[in-house]
């Protein structure tokens, strides 16, 4: 993979992330029930893209993303309860912000 399609593609990673952890902070707010589809949703394509990029680079973060992507899937909900899915809401955006800084310090010390 060329250098600028690897700049481009981390990008990419980084986007994803952020708008992941914007949805899953708003998740802690009382919405209609239309807004955590749309978070179900875009959660399952999120971590699926990212679990898809991370496959041959870190298995860690892969099993973490595919773990993430069963979940929150929309297809076979798994019914939690408010207060336990704002708890994993909560550990997910503390994961997601950790895997963006410990991918810059990897890169840096690289």
């Amino acid at each position: 993979m060329s250098q600028q399609t690897n700049i481009s593609m981390n990008k990419a990673m980084l986007f994803i992330k952020i708008v992941l952890i914007i949805l899953f902070i708003g998740c802690l707010f009382d919405w209609s029930y239309g807004y955590y589809q749309l978070v179900r949703f875009v959660g399952m394509v999120g971590f699926g893209i990212l679990a898809y990029y991370n496959y041959q680079q870190n298995k860690t973060w892969f099993l973490i993303w595919l773990s993430s992507v069963i979940l929150i899937n929309p297809i076979f909900k798994i019914a939690l309860g408010r207060e336990l899915w704002n708890l994993i809401d909560i550990v997910w955006a503390i994961l997601l912000t950790a895997s963006i800084f410990m991918n810059k310090t990897v890169k840096q010390t690289a």
